[in-house]
């Protein structure tokens, strides 16, 4: 029955909010030159394809978010589902880091690129340099926040893969906090290899963030693993030694 749902109504509505508001915020680009108005036409899209998928998000950590503030996002990747959960839940201004690739489809490409997100060339280490240095000085210069998945890609097993230090040299060089975020359960309802969401509930944790303001592009490394072990831990179970590890961290 879910599935059937997501064939005959879930997917038939995904397909038409996308093409709606995508419209929408192509031409609200010609006049909104910051990408506010297109993120938040983003947002209602992300929370429409949500309710009619059938899917309830439990969030938790918000405290930690302040809306005008700017953080890098760093998350656990399970799914295509993650990114509306996240854009959906969290009121802050968000861009993206997304294949180059994306910006070469029609439509989609200008959108990506009228609403100021930014464009990483994998393939190019020099490039890839060059565009994290970019994201840091867009982020101080409109302040802004930033989504990003280290594993590098979805999880095909549903295991914490390794991080790769961009987010932390971005948080760093920025100056600005990186916010560890856990999200569960999107796996489940959009598993990989389907293009059919199943209604259900996924929970989306907001660990404490952590300041990068007294470390160095040297401490990318550290911090990255110690996103990573916070991360991993939280998807475990809820540790009580989560916030003595925060606080430990600053102080080292």
């Amino acid at each position: 029955m879910k599935r059937l749902r997501g064939v005959l109504f879930a997917g038939p509505c995904i397909i038409l909010a996308t093409i709606f508001f995508g419209t929408i915020s192509l031409a609200v680009s010609f006049f909104d030159r910051t990408g506010t108005v297109q993120i938040g036409v983003a947002r209602a899209w992300a929370r429409t394809l949500l309710a009619v998928s059938g899917v309830r998000v439990e969030v938790e950590g918000l405290e930690y978010v302040v809306p005008s503030g700017s953080y890098v996002f760093i998350s656990n990747h399970l799914s295509f589902l993650d990114t509306p959960v996240v854009l959906a839940n969290i009121p802050v201004q968000f861009r993206f880091l997304a294949k180059r690739g994306l910006f070469q489809i029609p439509f989609l490409g200008q959108h990506l690129s009228r609403a100021g997100h930014i464009p990483v060339p994998r393939e190019d280490p020099r490039a890839s340099v060059k565009t994290m240095q970019l994201a840091a000085e867009t982020i101080k210069e409109k302040k802004i926040s930033l989504l990003i998945f280290p594993e590098g890609g979805r999880s095909h097993n549903g295991e914490l893969q390794p991080f790769k230090e961009g987010g932390a040299y971005i948080a760093i060089r920025a100056g600005v906090p990186v916010g560890p975020v856990v999200i569960t359960g999107t796996r489940e309802l959009l598993p990989w290899g389907s293009g059919i969401v199943r209604p259900g509930c996924v929970r989306l944790r907001i660990l404490e963030p952590i300041e990068t303001a007294r470390l160095s592009l040297k401490d990318r490394g550290r911090l990255t693993e110690h996103v990573r072990t916070l991360i991993s831990e939280a998807q475990a179970s809820s540790s009580p030694s989560l916030q003595a590890r925060f606080r430990r961290f600053a102080q080292e």
